[in-house]
């Protein structure tokens, strides 16, 4: 992990390493009731990428878990995401609300993207 200063309100951790290791780490600290789910995507971008001959998958796999991490690093953002999640699985997409859920969503995956491109 990169070294860096924890704020009060700010992330818990500091941001991760892109790889396997450290970001299996990371998540054990913020949602540890996702590692299996990550061991699992993790043994499935191994065997695509063996199947395909190609590192896309793993690249995947990675940008995926790290976009992850950062939303769930910082308590306000994950909260906010476990907001809009609950509120898209709860409400027909008929719903304004579900359009509005699925906006937040996709706004929270843009910014974990962009602070890691701009890192």
């Amino acid at each position: 992990m990169t070294a860096q200063h924890i704020e009060p309100g700010g992330p818990l951790i500091p941001r991760p390493e892109r790889t396997p290791a450290a970001l299996r780490v990371a998540l054990a600290q913020v949602a540890p009731h996702r590692l299996a789910e990550m061991e699992r995507q993790k043994d499935e971008a191994i065997a695509l990428a063996a199947r395909t001959g190609s590192l896309g998958p793993i690249t995947q796999f990675l940008e995926t878990w790290a976009v992850a991490i950062e939303i769930a690093r910082t308590p306000v953002t994950a909260a906010r995401l476990r907001a809009a999640e609950y509120t898209a699985q709860s409400v027909e997409r008929s719903d304004p609300a579900w359009r509005a859920a699925m906006d937040e969503i996709h706004a929270l995956h843009a910014w974990a993207r962009k602070s890691l491109a701009d890192e």
